[in-house]
């Protein structure tokens, strides 16, 4: 019997090119693969760092039509990818268009230092270095 693990997390988005493009161009991560499935009105695109046999994924999810959006609700919080240089990576994002929600800094009450992110759909993404 195979070990349970995080497969992959799914976000929706209403623009995917924007969505792959801050994912892929600006996190680094490598779109893995593409599923269009035109009889379902929807388009899955799977990014990450890693082969998803090894290492757990971002489906990002289009629904057709659904371009003004979605309420992200309360309940989700946030994605958080490990970083070597949380400020260096925030200066990289910005220059390239992305947006930055907090500096770098240490955390509250605390010194992992920590920056947060926010995708074209408003997800907000921590980066935590990590040495």
């Amino acid at each position: 019997m195979t070990t349970p693990r995080l497969l992959h997390t799914m976000l929706r988005t209403r623009n995917l090119e924007a969505s792959v493009d801050f994912y892929t161009r600006l996190l680094g991560m490598r779109e893995l693969r593409r599923i269009d499935v035109p009889a379902g009105e929807y388009t899955l695109v799977f990014v990450g760092y890693g082969d998803e046999a090894e290492h757990c994924v971002i489906e990002l999810t289009y629904n057709y039509g659904k371009d003004n959006g979605y309420d992200l609700g309360t309940g989700f919080g946030h994605l958080a990818i490990g970083v070597e240089n949380a400020a260096e990576t925030c200066a990289k994002v910005r220059a390239a268009g992305g947006k930055v929600v907090r500096e770098a800094g240490p955390v509250k009450h605390g010194t992992t230092v920590i920056a947060f992110l926010e995708d074209p759909d408003g997800y907000k993404i921590e980066l935590i270095e990590r040495h």
